[in-house]
């Protein structure tokens, strides 16, 4: 079975504002005595997907499969 995932504009450039920790975090390293910064990068991310492609709160997507 062949699914294919298909993006609008999936090439498009978003910006997306992290810290040096939260780059760091999204890259693999670890912070053991602070999660919170490894949770806060991927709000961030999640935010602007949200954004761009209004995931949240219309009930379309904008995925196909």
């Amino acid at each position: 079975m062949n699914t294919t995932l298909k993006i609008p504009h999936g090439e498009d450039k978003v910006v997306v504002e992290l810290t040096v920790k939260e780059l760091m975090v999204l890259a693999g390293a670890r912070f053991p005595n602070n999660h919170l910064i490894e949770v806060g990068a991927r709000k961030k991310l999640n935010e602007v997907l949200e954004q761009t492609y209004e995931i949240e709160g219309r009930g379309q997507s904008t995925y196909e499969f």
